[in-house]
């Protein structure tokens, strides 16, 4: 029997062998608080051994996925650390680094399921998961250039995922793209009409997969991930993490995380005529 954490920013329903791992802030439109981070991580730390869970359901309570970080605890961080002191904002990105690099290796056949938003770290998961089932109108974004931050500890996952073209492209612009074109450029393997569809495309899916044997989807999985790329990307991570403590602090990560708060426009958007 798995142990599983106790948790209280995520949910974990483990039935049939499938361990469902819902993002619970749904008021927060399950935005990730290091809270959340630290829970993802145990479950996943809990199950990386045991081959009795073969597929993990990540799903975001409340009918969205995730609105990416917090921004409300990310500027309480403002200040930088006193010398000799952990720097909170770097090992806050770069502690969600390992999640997604956890995610990304897990064992486990990993089934991302987003409706509503995916964005910045949200963006993230969707990139990680072996499988991500999307509805049509979901949005998606690498949203962190809009409010002056940089998207750190996603970015070498979603150029895994989607390759370089794609991923410049919306890292430069943080435009959304909806569930068809997810589909499009890779980011999402299937897609349905709305939300009554998802749980009807999670369960086929899974039934596919559990026709499978478990550690020879296992093995397959780690062959695939090493001809994809470097085994580890942990000095990237870590170069990651300092950017983007780094431009939080800096003048446009304070403006434009100030204007998401206020609910305004940064001062850097203009137009073109």
């Amino acid at each position: 029997m798995v142990d599983l954490p106790q948790t209280s920013h995520i949910k974990l329903d483990l039935r049939g062998g499938v361990l469902h791992l819902w993002l619970n802030r749904p008021e927060r439109r399950n935005a990730l608080s290091s809270q959340m981070v630290d829970e993802i991580a145990a479950a996943f730390a809990a199950i990386a051994a045991d081959r009795s869970v073969r597929i993990v359901v990540l799903r975001g309570a409340g009918e969205t996925f995730c609105a990416g970080g917090d921004i409300a605890n990310m500027s309480v961080a403002l200040a930088s650390p006193p010398p000799g002191t952990p720097d909170q904002l770097r090992e806050n990105n770069r502690r969600f680094g390992a999640v997604l690099d956890a995610i990304n290796a897990a064992p486990q056949v990993v089934i991302a399921v987003v409706e509503g938003y995916a964005m910045g770290g949200g963006f993230g998961l969707a990139c990680v998961a072996d499988i991500t089932i999307t509805t049509v109108d979901a949005r998606f974004a690498l949203s962190e250039a809009t409010i002056g931050v940089v998207a750190a500890a996603v970015s070498p996952f979603v150029v895994q995922r989607i390759g370089l073209a794609a991923a410049r492209r919306l890292g430069v612009t943080g435009v959304r793209i909806d569930g068809a074109e997810a589909l499009a450029i890779g980011v999402a393997g299937f897609l349905v009409r709305d939300g009554a569809a998802l749980d009807t495309a999670v369960r086929e899916t899974c039934n596919q997969i559990l026709k499978c044997a478990p550690e020879a989807v296992a093995v397959t999985k780690r062959l695939l991930l090493r001809a994809a790329g470097p085994s580890s990307i942990a000095e990237l991570l870590d170069e990651a993490a300092a950017s983007f403590a780094a431009s939080v602090r800096g003048s446009e990560g304070r403006e434009g995380t100030a204007a998401f708060v206020e609910k305004r426009e940064p001062s850097w958007v203009t137009q073109v005529e």
